[in-house]
């Protein structure tokens, strides 16, 4: 079997699984957000239970309109609070501050082999640490917190092996953006993207979580990564149970492999209006942007904001650009504060917020204007994802995206010095 395969037969009481075949799955966490744990509660009143299956295990993390950015934002929090402290939910608000999918792997809440169900499309990002972790709709999460079931299609796997050393400024957001281009929005509808390879194993954690948090963008069901020694450092200080971790069979069936050689590739740039619509920064082409967002559940971890600092160092953004950091955690920006980070933001011309998902979804912290032009660190640059529907957004590494807040324009670090 499959890597996911291994795991969700061991969650259905099952020694084999295959691709198509309907299974009920126990699943290890629950995960809601502000915009989607309203609708859920409203579905689990519905259903008539009275308690939630096991409390340990749902968690609640209001992270897109907070701090609250109006009346129904605010609305919106207060219920998912009065239901956390209804139902006596232990994980609410984790770390008083954060990204759902930066704060639940550094909070040693989601492990290896685990089965993670989110009420939110990027759920995916678990599979860095070798977990099956999903998103479902709202109704779907409401039936999981009464019963702590699902019911689902086991999906095919393709297996995408990377080889090659990458070259400096190449990173886990540029391996995943060129794997969309290759195959598409759609080229791994409702599989397992299973990623392998000498390039994956030198890729760090943060690198990982980048890469499996877009395996949606490709139409994925689940990013995963088998656990190794880097999985389970990371893993080993954080977890508060027990867990196992998975590997596949190396004879195990996969739907296709997929095969890159990573050593010459470039810096990415995904283009409007989808993932997909990629080019290496060498063809980019001048082209002038108005906003640049470092941040969010794809790269707003620590590394992700070293890296941005690194380039920004002892430079000035540009007079016609806002440059927005977004640190995806207290601890991010703990971390960020202790090693003076937070300082070359400020002493380059840069704003620091508290962490958010903000302007990613055009929620606020960065909203465009129609005819602006953002290039952002973020996951989806779909018309009208960010603001107007007349504004564009340009997806890359926080590497580019700090050297094209320099530039005034799509650039690489190599070109800003």
């Amino acid at each position: 079997m499959t890597l996911a395969e291994k795991i969700l037969a061991a969650h259905c009481g099952k020694k084999k699984v295959v691709p198509g075949e309907l299974i009920n799955v126990k699943v290890d966490l629950v995960l809601a957000n502000d915009i989607t744990a309203p609708i859920a509660i409203k579905e689990f009143r519905r259903i008539g239970v009275k308690k939630v299956f096991d409390p340990k295990k749902i968690v609640m993390v209001p992270d897109h309109f907070v701090p609250n950015k109006d009346i129904l934002s605010a609305e919106n929090a207060k219920l998912m609070r009065e239901f956390a402290l209804e139902q006596g939910l232990i994980h609410f608000e984790v770390g008083q501050m954060g990204i759902e999918h930066v704060i639940l792997p550094e909070k040693g809440l989601v492990l290896p082999g685990d089965v993670v169900i989110g009420a939110d499309s990027h759920t995916c990002t678990y599979g860095a640490v070798g977990a099956f972790s999903t998103g479902m709709g709202s109704t779907d999460i409401a039936a999981a917190m009464a019963t702590g079931d699902i019911w689902m299609k086991v999906p095919p796997t393709i297996k995408f092996v990377y080889r090659g050393k990458l070259r400096k400024w190449v990173t886990g957001k540029d391996l995943i953006l060129h794997t969309i281009g290759d195959i598409g929005v759609d080229g791994a509808l409702y599989a397992a993207m299973e990623f392998a390879g000498e390039a994956i194993a030198a890729l760090s954690m943060d690198g990982r979580f980048t890469m499996a948090n877009m395996a949606i963008e490709a139409g994925g069901k689940a990013g995963i990564f088998p656990a190794d020694r880097k999985t389970l450092a990371y893993v080993k200080p954080r977890a508060q149970r027990p867990y196992k971790a998975y590997q596949a069979d190396k004879d195990a069936e996969y739907a296709r492999v997929v095969e890159y050689d990573v050593s010459r590739l470039e810096p990415q740039v995904a283009f409007p209006h989808l993932p997909s619509n990629t080019k290496p920064i060498s063809k980019v082409g001048k082209i002038k942007i108005d906003q640049a967002v470092i941040g969010s559940c794809t790269n707003g971890r620590l590394e992700d904001i070293r890296m941005a600092a690194s380039v920004l160092q002892g430079k000035k953004v540009h007079p016609n650009v806002r440059c927005i950091i977004i640190p995806g955690s207290q601890q991010v920006y703990l971390e960020a504060l202790r090693e003076g980070l937070v300082e070359t933001f400020i002493n380059a011309g840069a704003v620091v917020s508290t962490p958010t998902c903000g302007p990613c979804l055009g929620g606020y912290m960065g909203v465009l204007a129609a005819g602006e032009r953002c290039v952002s660190t973020t996951n989806r640059n779909f018309v009208g994802r960010m603001g107007s529907t007349k504004s564009e957004v340009y997806l890359a590494s926080p590497a580019v995206a700090a050297a094209s807040a320099v530039a005034g324009r799509i650039a690489g670090p190599e070109e800003v010095g």
